[in-house]
């Protein structure tokens, strides 16, 4: 069955084994997209959609920041918000619009990809754990079952088990996706493109793989594996402009890959799922003037991460570990040891995050119930003036807790 509104010619070849059309779900394939009233026209007088036609009703008063209460917001948006796909397939080098689908967050995206292409009940997702948790809650929502091959931990590698993978995909056809998060999260390990290509073509996988780059930015430049999308049809490589762009709170995420899988996505997407104020702030982030801006906190952020682990790590006399993981996204995970020297402690970490953020305000994040992340807390890069309070309390708790193991709380 052919994907609905795709030109036969954009039917990717590589690799030979796979065909997303034997991957979609068949009701999926036959599914009429809902065709929305800004689908035909966008301008003129617009009495189509039900809208109301004097305009919304935020006081001009209450107007702060940089709010444009100008924006047609009485209006439904643009379904395609081709102008930012097209800002999105410059900035990636990949050939065009109908290589991108915006969603809200990348967990829009997770969402879609699961929905479209796993049967609920019988069909399965594969990830690689310590990973981002919300492939495992999506699955868990869309009653999908989860596969979990961890990631080899050995010396803080954090690296897919690529053998490993193969044996679970060859030994279990309703496996649909591969789900592989680099860098990783909670690791911010980056996982090398000849891993990603070698998973890409083992010929017992007919699904698809899907890379997670929310951080990629953080990482060397040509880490991407959005330059692997002109070649491979059942690859999809999604991102953000929450991290390296600073706008977690707009909610833009993105999906590149191959025109037939991201037809359907559109196919199935919520008619108006990207908002006004949400493709407004887009553009402008894109834009060149942008652009640079990103860059240059990207290149702030990059300095500080570097000044920052061996500030950490010279807190070793007191029960700190070598930061692990390969350092390539915008945080650092950092184990806490029951003394110098010792082995990582779990309750001890769990002190230390506890107290740094009910009591000093400092908050970071406990990981160490995560695979191969044993005392770590995760800590997220920030300002100057913020990195310097996280030592400077992380010291004091960390004397406190070698001084004596009761919970500070309890002291």
């Amino acid at each position: 069955m052919p994907i609905k509104g795709l030109a036969p010619e954009k039917i990717s070849s590589h690799p030979p084994h796979f065909d997303i059309e034997a991957v979609i779900r068949p009701n999926i394939l036959a599914l009429e997209p809902y065709r929305c009233a800004r689908d035909d026209y966008s301008s003129g007088i617009l009495l189509d959609a039900n809208e109301n036609s004097l305009g919304h009703s935020i006081p001009r008063e209450s107007q702060t920041g940089d709010l444009d209460l100008d924006q047609p917001l009485h209006r439904y948006p643009d379904p395609s918000h081709d102008q930012i796909k097209a800002q999105i397939a410059n900035l990636r080098d990949i050939p065009g619009t109908d290589h991108v689908f915006l969603g809200v967050g990348s967990d829009e995206v997770i969402d879609l990809l699961i929905r479209v292409c796993c049967v609920p009940g019988k069909d399965k997702i594969l990830t690689t754990p310590p990973t981002y948790g919300m492939y495992a809650v999506t699955a868990n929502i869309n009653d999908v079952g989860i596969v979990k091959v961890p990631l080899d931990a050995t010396g803080g590698a954090f690296q897919p088990q690529v053998d490993q993978i193969r044996k679970a995909v060859a030994s279990d056809a309703s496996i649909k996706i591969i789900f592989l998060c680099s860098p990783g999260n909670p690791t911010g390990t980056l996982i090398p493109l000849s891993t990603i290509t070698s998973i890409l073509e083992e010929p017992s996988f007919k699904g698809i793989v899907a890379v997670d780059e929310a951080y990629v930015d953080f990482s060397p430049n040509g880490s991407s594996a959005a330059s692997l999308v002109h070649k491979y049809g059942n690859l999809v490589v999604m991102q953000t402009l929450s991290k390296s762009f600073g706008l977690a709170a707009i909610r833009l995420g993105i999906a590149i890959a191959q025109p037939p899988l991201i037809q359907v996505l559109s196919n199935t997407k919520a008619p108006y799922n990207i908002s006004t104020p949400t493709a407004s702030l887009a553009l402008r982030a894109l834009s060149p003037q942008g652009l640079a801006l990103m860059r240059e906190k990207l290149q702030a952020l990059l300095a500080s991460r570097a000044k920052l682990i061996p500030l950490l790590e010279s807190l070793k006399p007191l029960g700190v570990g070598s930061v692990v993981g390969g350092n390539d996204a915008n945080f650092v995970l950092l184990p806490i040891l029951a003394r110098a020297g010792g082995e990582p402690d779990n309750d001890r970490a769990q002190n230390i995050y506890k107290t740094l953020a009910g009591e000093r305000g400092v908050v970071v994040r406990y990981r160490g119930s995560e695979l191969g992340c044993a005392g770590c807390l995760r800590v997220t890069v920030g300002t100057a003036e913020e990195n310097a309070v996280l030592l400077g309390e992380l010291e004091r708790l960390l004397r406190l807790t070698l001084l004596s193991p009761t919970p500070i709380g309890q002291t």
